[in-house]
């Protein structure tokens, strides 16, 4: 059974800073990027940021360069959403993904195999 499980979504104001987090657990070996979309009111759901893990590549959306940071713990089989200066524009449900490939960073959600119920991220101005 795989399961991606976020946490740590919230409410800040402009400026302010969150980390996400995605547990995963039974995820085939042939899936090959892992990653956060998201998705705001009315919007269609946009790459954030993905990991190679076979690679080791991490690539993120121009909206969010800069200012988020992908990373992972392999340990824990965990990954991370760093996510500074937020902005107004970056409030939306964002999911944990997980597909074969990243395509360069250009993977869109028809290449997402698995998903994780998404978590609320709000920022006021």
């Amino acid at each position: 059974l795989v399961q991606l499980v976020e946490s740590g979504g919230g409410s800040v104001q402009t400026g302010g800073s969150l980390r996400l987090s995605c547990a995963a657990s039974g995820l085939p070996y042939s899936n090959k990027c892992i990653g956060w979309f998201r998705q705001a009111p009315g919007k269609e759901r946009e790459g954030v940021a993905a990991i190679d893990t076979g690679r080791g590549s991490t690539y993120h959306a121009d909206s969010v360069k800069g200012r988020f940071t992908i990373s992972r713990e392999n340990a824990k089989n965990t990954m991370y959403l760093q996510m500074n200066s937020l902005k107004p524009e970056d409030t939306a449900m964002y999911y944990c993904a997980a597909g074969q490939w990243c395509y360069g960073g250009t993977w869109r959600p028809t290449d997402v195999s698995y998903w994780g119920q998404g978590t609320q991220v709000t920022v006021s101005s």
